[in-house]
């Protein structure tokens, strides 16, 4: 049984209609249900409406139980189609949509980019009607009502957030919207500078006006806003600013874990390191287990132990990325890891190798776990795949656990303010943070032998004891770092992008890696192109012709 101190997130089926019917081509008419208007701006009722904006967050918003096609941890938005991990599961012929986005052959049509677009904006929809709601409740109590405004600023932030990065030109709808042709909007009514200024003005209102605490696990608290201030200044090149926005966050009662293990295990969920998290949870009342890591369930390892699914797979370019020198540091040579190199101790934490023990099973992973080893290779997700033993994990259909998705981490931010600090020529500050997260790893509990007596592998890293003195060293640095904390978590591909490096280390990853995994042979990345997906076809047919300008491509 998974029982969470947190806000209670359910999908409330009366409620929800009158409030979140958005499935038609994205602009079917708002249909009242069982809740009578005039009862709408009753608190009790508005509260519904705002936790119908939190349910969402996990990329579930029908009974099809295929929010992998939209999952909140965008392991195939960000994940398969970087450098990172491979597709997975029963070779190109399953989920061929997600195929294609690894190939970068994606088109208006592919049912995730469709779907993803059609929960976020569900998303904005709730957001925008339930502050119309709380805003029109004359007996909400007022020093809450202010308090809930602010969280629904954040989640209308973070919604409109995750459409920037993903589709780039998008269309704004705000709660004023309360007609369908309120929501029929063009998408290059607002330029990328003012939707920006948009996203971020939510999250300064929300920070303004959260507190910061919450007694409620999963609410955001003012330093989330914060933070996701920061990492909007982040992907805008605002170095001085994503730097400033960073101070306050260092010195809260945020921090890194001392052991990077701990930090991935549902009996931990939202610790000290966590600044905002998507709430799972399993066993709840919820039908089907929906509250759970809906997105993620195809993401199963297989072997004896797991449902034999087998997607998010880690890519031999990133398990090569964790091998290290006798020193301890990096080496970036893209040669295959065998048994006796030097290896990052956070693979064994990220990745399931051949003759490593799995998680606390007792047993070793095996390649014969990999499902369609031919096409996609030897290694499984790790990181965020719950103990088959744990109380959070579903072991029944459909294969679910508890592990809360990390929107935002600490070790993101340190990691933010030493990129900021490059960018700002404060090299040697760079070079103190990223140690932050290298010492976090040198210190953490490695993995061992089946039977404990030793290190599962020959676990070396060290920090950077070089000062920094060039800006190329000091932000390769920082690059690679941020790829090794936070592989296989959903940030790869977007990382590539805003820094402007895409094109090429994924086209050289191409080069090697068609050589390793057939199925790439035909995968090639178009700078211009291929930075967004598609704005979905559907939205495009379903408003007048010209309306909506498709993104440079395709």
């Amino acid at each position: 049984m998974r029982i969470k101190n947190t806000i209670k997130i359910v999908f409330l089926l009366a409620f929800s209609l009158q409030i979140s019917s958005c499935s038609n081509d994205f602009l079917e008419e708002v249909t009242y249900g069982e809740v009578d208007p005039s009862e709408m701006t009753k608190p009790a009722n508005v509260e519904r409406a705002i936790i119908s904006v939190y349910s969402v967050l996990n990329g579930q918003i029908d009974g099809a139980s295929n929010a992998y096609n939209s999952p909140d941890s965008n392991f195939s938005f960000g994940d398969i189609t970087s450098d990172d991990s491979y597709k997975g599961g029963g070779g190109t012929g399953d989920q061929n949509n997600i195929h294609q986005m690894e190939i970068y052959n994606e088109n208006a049509t592919t049912v995730d980019i469709e779907r993803k677009w059609m929960a976020l904006y569900e998303g904005v929809k709730r957001s925008n009607e339930a502050m119309r709601l709380l805003n029109a409740s004359p007996d909400f109590e007022a020093s809450l009502k202010v308090k809930r405004m602010a969280e629904l600023r954040f989640l209308r932030g973070h919604f409109y957030f995750e459409l920037k990065k993903i589709y780039n030109h998008i269309p704004y709808i705000d709660e004023t919207a309360t007609t369908v042709a309120d929501y029929a909007k063009s998408n290059t009514t607002f330029s990328s500078d003012e939707i920006w200024t948009k996203i971020e003005t939510d999250f300064q209102e929300a920070y303004a006006n959260l507190p910061e605490t919450q007694s409620e696990l999963g609410r955001p608290t003012k330093i989330a806003a914060k933070a996701y201030l920061a990492k909007c200044y982040l992907f805008e090149s605002k170095w001085q600013l994503a730097y400033d926005a960073t101070t306050e966050i260092m010195s809260s009662n945020y921090g890194l874990l001392t052991d990077f293990q701990q930090v991935f295990l549902p009996e931990n969920d939202n610790n000290k390191e966590i600044i905002f998290a998507v709430q799972h949870s399993v066993n709840d009342g919820q039908p089907s287990n929906y509250n759970g890591s809906i997105g993620d369930r195809l993401t199963a390892p297989g072997g004896p132990f797991y449902s034999q699914y087998g997607f998010h797979r880690p890519s031999q370019n990133l398990v090569n990325a964790f091998k290290t020198d006798a020193s301890g540091l990096p080496v970036e040579n893209n040669i295959n890891v065998v048994a006796s190199d030097n290896v990052d101790p956070r693979l064994d934490i990220t990745v399931g190798r051949p003759g490593i023990p799995y998680k606390d099973l007792g047993i070793l992973y095996q390649d014969t776990w990999a499902r369609d080893l031919a096409t996609y290779g030897e290694f499984s997700p790790k990181k965020r795949i719950v103990s088959a033993k744990s109380a959070y994990y579903v072991k029944v259909w459909p294969y679910v656990n508890a592990l809360n998705y990390y929107i935002i981490r600490y070790a993101e931010v340190v990691l933010w303010r030493a990129e900021a600090a490059v960018e700002i020529g404060k090299l040697e500050e760079a070079r103190i943070l990223v140690n932050q997260i290298r010492n976090r790893a040198a210190n953490t509990a490695f993995v061992k032998t089946l039977d404990g007596s030793a290190n599962a592998a020959n676990y070396t890293i060290a920090p950077y004891t070089t000062v920094w003195t060039s800006k190329v060293v000091a932000k390769t640095a920082v690059h690679l770092e941020t790829r090794l904390e936070t592989a296989m978590e959903g940030h790869r591909f977007f990382n590539l992008v805003r820094w402007g490096e895409a094109d090429t280390v994924l086209n050289a990853y191409l080069l090697i890696e068609k050589a390793r995994r057939t199925h790439l042979t035909n995968a090639v990345f178009i700078k211009g192109k291929n930075e967004y997906f598609p704005i979905p076809q559907r939205y495009i047919d379903g408003l007048p012709i010209g309306m909506v300008t498709q993104n440079n491509g395709y």
